[in-house]
């Protein structure tokens, strides 16, 4: 089982106040300067998928990430199970 300070958790959304583009936010890696704003924004929005990240190949995970929302906000329809798929292992349970 991971600990809480293993794992990095996250929302992908969909804005529904400024652009209407899908957009994801770590919520663990959020500051001070930062995290009033980034949460607001996200709750603002039409959620589609949350969890968490393991902290090991985070990096490569936000890749699948950011090509998943490229997808997205292209028109291709990408479902919750697929995130899943994609990420697989980079997943913490």
């Amino acid at each position: 089982m991971a600990f809480e300070s293993d794992k990095t958790m996250f929302e992908i959304y969909r804005e529904s106040i400024y652009t209407g583009k899908f957009r994801v936010v770590y919520f663990t890696e959020l500051q001070d300067h930062n995290k009033e704003s980034e949460i607001n924004r996200a709750m603002s929005g039409e959620h589609f998928f949350d969890g968490f990240l393991r902290n090991y190949g985070k990096d490569e995970a936000k890749q699948i990430i950011e090509g998943l929302l490229d997808r997205m906000n292209s028109g291709e329809r990408v479902s919750p199970e697929q995130i899943v798929t994609e990420l697989g292992e980079h997943l913490s349970r």
